[in-house]
């Protein structure tokens, strides 16, 4: 866990918040186990069972699960910090890079979640490392867009135009390797 390219995100491999209750995790493990274990002829695949094994052991074990907390912020940080922040302190071309990583955000969060695709407001200006006051022009000016929308809950969610908006620019790839999504997903809209 202490390198960047070899971090597994063993609450995605669970498909668990990491907020989970112990309980949670034990349950979802268990339906995952089954689904996943390779003597079931009709689901059954032995790498997947291997790393929903892993993340079982880690994640139900509350030291172990401690230690993955702390690794698992560290990636969070890394991962979603697609510019420096301190870069992104003025003029129009900053601007547009906090767009960029606004949309960016939104754009992955919907590729990953799309059951839940919005981000929370303050989670944005964590993830980008940016206070709020910092991002309000730039908010407002992909609401005005309609590339952003406010979700019930009181986050946002990219919209299609959005996403229109980030394939039109050659956006849409450049925050995919941000994501580190997986290539097969860029290669097929590619050749396309």
């Amino acid at each position: 866990m202490s390198s960047q390219e070899t971090f597994t995100d063993f609450y995605e491999v669970l498909e668990i918040s990491p907020n989970a209750h112990p309980d949670t995790v034990a349950r979802v493990y268990r339906i995952l186990a089954q689904r996943f274990h390779p003597d079931n002829h009709e689901t059954g695949d032995a790498t997947r069972f291997t790393m929903i094994l892993q993340a079982y052991k880690v994640l139900g074990d509350p030291e172990l699960r401690a230690q993955f907390d702390v690794h698992y912020q560290q990636h969070k940080a890394v991962k979603w910090r697609l510019f420096d922040a301190k870069e992104a302190s003025g003029g129009v071309s900053s601007d547009k890079e906090i767009r960029f990583g606004i949309l960016s955000l939104l754009y992955n969060k919907r590729r990953r979640d799309p059951e839940r695709p919005s981000i929370a407001m303050y989670e944005i200006e964590g993830l980008l490392g940016i206070p709020r006051e910092h991002l309000e022009f730039s908010f407002w000016y992909l609401r005005e867009k309609s590339l952003i929308a406010r979700t019930d809950g009181g986050g946002c969610s990219i919209t299609a135009a959005g996403v229109e908006y980030l394939d039109a620019n050659g956006l849409k790839e450049r925050a995919e390797i941000a994501a580190g999504l997986p290539a097969g997903g860029r290669a097929a809209r590619l050749g396309s």
